[in-house]
């Protein structure tokens, strides 16, 4: 093969003038060397040595080889010094993955262990993919761009979205970005905007404990590859094509997608984990290490983490988010553990985090959605405080003070209160709009809503940790017994404050996230760590029954209300977005009097009312987490406003006259309303003209 010095213009591997560039970062290496396969076992790679007089620049290695093309594997072998008592840990037998390839190959003999092992891992080695990115149709693909104010977040994990045989799919399309494609119409029916997918970049499945399988995926092995084995198209290069054809027949109905992206840590764990990629190429450069011993530092919770304040990680974090956003056309990214990115090298806060704000004034992502899990497992918390003004940020005291409120403690109405008018006491410092809180009340990572109303305690024993894993702090409630029941007046219960949790969410000020499955009461039995349950415990269960249909109805017909509330057209043209609204309204808390709130201590009972002068309608919410029925005395309707309180939902009727189907006649109600123990009521006055079934 003809090879050329090759440049250092574009890391990766880069198909040019007929045949591939490859360049890589390795600023303290002595020699490198290309490894050429002809197939995923192949024992005997085609080795091309870098001359690092012809084909190294600065901190740089590159070369240019003719013929190659899409499809073809790789790897790296690199040298240099091994001082493990500095950080420098370079093993010239082991074979490493391109930290910029765009896909990565496991071969059926994967194995994870030997590539903690000295010696080589050529026999069982991963490798990357040369992939021809420019080769695809995008057609006129266009993102939805949807307002965060209208925007209802779906958080799903690509796999366990159709894998179980309930979905009805092939067996070959279970579990894959084509799979999903048969549900975008559940998604759109029900009213959802934007999917937010579990982590889809290349990940170790086997990075678990035996006998376990890392179901989440927040295990990454590249940041540009999309997870191979999420992909019906087993090609070489298929899971590039599958992703974008997904993203394409998304975009098609006006559905977003977000990625929860993984750049805190990668799978190689503290180092006594695998080398595969980073570690081989600049173990110092690439994680944080203990100023002292040079032992990985863990604020992921994970044996490493990512040096996210270096100038060549902030590169790869940028031409990640570029790559995603530009060639796979993606609309967002949350950030998981977001607050290690404003660590400094030896993990200390950082005031004007440079990765950060980087990310934050970037103009290719100024059109992006920028979440933020603004917290570290190494006890850094930064909600409302994260660097940067456009970050939008998982509210996690959100998810516990409605969890409080609802499930009926003492002295949680004050702060229930601040969250659902989008928590002003967090945010004040910004001069935030409405839209900087992310609220949920459940999400991966603990119980779903329905193990949220049937346990008092976590039950993760399947886990293999003797139910140690998992958070103690649930704020959940069994309603009197433990688990799955035959009593129907604790499943109705049950189901009750299932609706409670949810119509708090999608009618609080801010952006809603619902977890997958959540809107059919999904179970995962009481485990509240399903990350290694690769198995119909933590798969979507798409078989109807009367309870599921129940709330997925009510779900259904909740969010329509919410378009209609929160993102409605001006009469002049544009749409009214959630700012608009409030600063034509009038907000006010009742008591069971009116305008007379009880923020004591035991208060268990609060309504809120808002009066929107923009297009003459005003709103009144009872929320009861008493264990008695209430009378609440309703405020008299605005003057300007004509007519009577009508109902749309009272959470403790039986179905289906919990919730009038958006755009029917709606019942007027007295002044004077009865609200049952546990429940949540809403009503409207005003102009309900725009409404059509």
């Amino acid at each position: 093969m003809e090879t050329k010095s090759g440049h250092c213009n574009q890391l990766g591997a880069t198909i040019e003038n007929g045949g591939v560039n490859f360049a890589l970062w390795a600023r303290l290496a002595s020699s490198v060397e290309l490894l050429l396969f002809a197939h995923p076992d192949d024992l005997d790679p085609v080795v091309i040595p870098f001359d690092p007089h012809q084909n190294r620049t600065a901190y740089y290695w590159h070369i240019w080889v003719e013929g190659l093309s899409d499809g073809q594997l790789y790897g790296y072998r690199v040298n240099g010094p091994w001082r493990p008592y500095e950080g420098t840990r370079f093993n010239p037998k082991r074979v490493l993955l391109d930290p910029y390839g765009r896909m990565v190959n496991l071969p059926e003999n994967y194995n994870r262990k030997a590539a903690t092992r000295k010696g080589s891992n050529l026999t069982c080695c991963a490798k990357s993919v040369i992939v021809d990115i420019d080769n695809y149709d995008w057609e006129d693909d266009v993102s939805p761009n949807h307002h965060l104010s209208s925007s209802v977040i779906y958080e799903l994990h690509v796999g366990g979205f159709t894998k179980d045989p309930s979905s009805g799919l092939s067996h070959s399309l279970r579990g894959t970005y084509k799979g999903l494609l048969d549900k975008i119409p559940y998604l759109k029916a029900l009213g959802i905007t934007t999917i937010e997918l579990l982590p889809v970049f290349q990940f170790d499945p086997t990075d678990a404990l035996p006998g376990k399988s890392n179901y989440w995926g927040y295990s990454p092995m590249s940041f540009f590859a999309p997870h191979a084995q999420y992909s019906s198209d087993k090609s070489r290069t298929g899971a590039i094509k599958e992703f974008r054809d997904m993203v394409k027949a998304l975009h098609e109905e006006d559905i977003e997608v977000i990625l929860d992206v993984v750049y805190n840590h990668t799978a190689e764990g503290g180092e006594k984990g695998p080398t595969f990629c980073f570690r081989g190429f600049d173990h110092e450069a690439y994680y944080m290490l203990d100023p002292v011993l040079h032992q990985d530092m863990n604020y992921s919770g994970c044996g490493n983490t990512m040096n996210g304040s270096h100038a060549v990680c902030k590169r790869l974090i940028i031409d990640s988010l570029y790559f995603w956003r530009n060639q796979m056309h993606v609309d967002g990214f949350r950030f998981d553990l977001a607050s290690i990115l404003s660590r400094d090298q030896d993990g200390h806060p950082l005031v004007n985090p440079p990765t950060l704000l980087a990310i934050d004034t970037d103009p290719v992502l100024a059109n992006c959605k920028m979440i933020a899990e603004a917290w570290d497992a190494g006890g850094l918390y930064q909600v409302g405080s994260l660097a940067g003004s456009r970050w939008r940020e998982w509210n996690g005291q959100f998810r516990d003070d409605i969890r409080r409120f609802i499930r009926g403690e003492q002295g949680s109405v004050n702060r229930f209160a601040d969250r659902f008018i989008g928590s002003p006491d967090i945010y004040r410092y910004h001069h935030a709009d409405p839209e900087k809180s992310i609220n949920f009340v459940t999400c991966h990572d603990g119980f779903t809503l329905w193990d949220l109303v049937s346990y008092d305690q976590k039950h993760n024993e399947a886990n293999g940790e003797r139910n140690r894993d998992g958070s103690n702090d649930n704020y959940s409630w069994n309603h009197g017994t433990e688990g799955e029941t035959n009593s129907e007046v604790i499943n109705s219960l049950r189901i009750r404050q299932a609706k409670n949790l949810m119509t708090c969410n999608l009618l609080s000020i801010g952006t809603p996230m619902i977890l997958m499955g959540d809107e059919r009461l999904r179970t995962q039995r009481g485990n509240n760590n399903a990350y290694c349950q690769d198995n119909p415990l933590s798969w979507m269960n798409w078989n109807t029954t009367n309870r599921n249909h129940d709330m997925h109805r009510f779900m259904q017909a909740l969010l329509k209300y919410r378009k209609f509330i929160f993102h409605r057209e001006k009469e002049h043209g544009g749409m009214f977005s959630l700012s608009d609204m409030l600063r034509g309204s009038d907000i006010c808390w009742h008591g069971v009097q009116p305008y007379e709130p009880d923020w004591g201590h035991d208060s268990h009972a609060l309504a809120f009312s808002a009066t929107s002068l923009a297009w003459h309608a005003a709103f009144y919410i009872i929320f009861n987490t008493y264990w008695e029925p209430l009378k609440f005395t309703l405020p008299l309707p605005p003057a300007n406003i004509e007519g009577k309180w009508m109902r749309i939902l009272d959470t403790a009727l039986l179905s289906p006259d919990d919730i009038t189907p958006y755009g029917e006649p709606l019942p007027e109600v007295n002044r004077e309303y009865v609200a049952e123990s546990h429940s949540v009521s809403l009503f409207i006055c005003g102009d309900v003209s725009s409404w059509s079934g």
